[in-house]
């Protein structure tokens, strides 16, 4: 179409998992990590058949999926109600600066508001200038987190 992106986003779907591993592949990657293909597909696959946990993105263009956005959703008491978090964000480098990350983050943020959250947060390197400049587009601020402790091995 005239005047239309070369690329469309809409809400992932099961069809969809060899694909969104992939990109979460390429991902984990650029940062210098190994993804566990298995764990990854599983993954995707208990967000996609429970929606109350959170919903997926998916940005394509003609020849196939070019980025991916995915959002989880829990009660905050914080904020007194749902709080999304935005889990992961990924635009393959060819297709970078194309306005698809800022597409993707608002289909999410309109998961957000169409689920009632509170807030939304995000998780980004202070080195990342790109991605912390795209955040503060969407009205993402600098917090401590310096108060958060995790612990993966449950």
């Amino acid at each position: 179409m005239i005047g239309s992106p070369p690329y469309l986003t809409r809400a992932a779907r099961e069809a969809d998992i060899d694909a969104l591993v992939g990109l979460m592949a390429a991902f984990y990657a650029e940062s210098g990590y190994a993804l566990d293909a298995d764990w990854a597909t599983a993954s995707f696959r208990t967000l996609l058949a429970q929606p109350t946990l959170g919903a997926v993105w998916l940005a394509q263009a003609d020849h196939g999926a070019v980025g991916h956005a995915v959002l989880t959703v829990r009660h905050a008491m914080e904020f007194g109600g749902p709080l999304g978090v935005v889990d992961d964000l990924y635009v393959a480098p060819a297709w970078r600066r194309r306005g698809i990350a800022g597409a993707l983050l608002d289909a999410l943020r309109g998961e957000c508001r169409s689920r009632g959250c509170k807030a939304w947060q995000v998780e980004v390197g202070a080195d990342n200038a790109g991605a912390q400049a795209l955040y503060r587009r969407f009205g993402f601020a600098p917090v401590s987190s310096a108060r958060q402790l995790q612990c993966a091995g449950l």
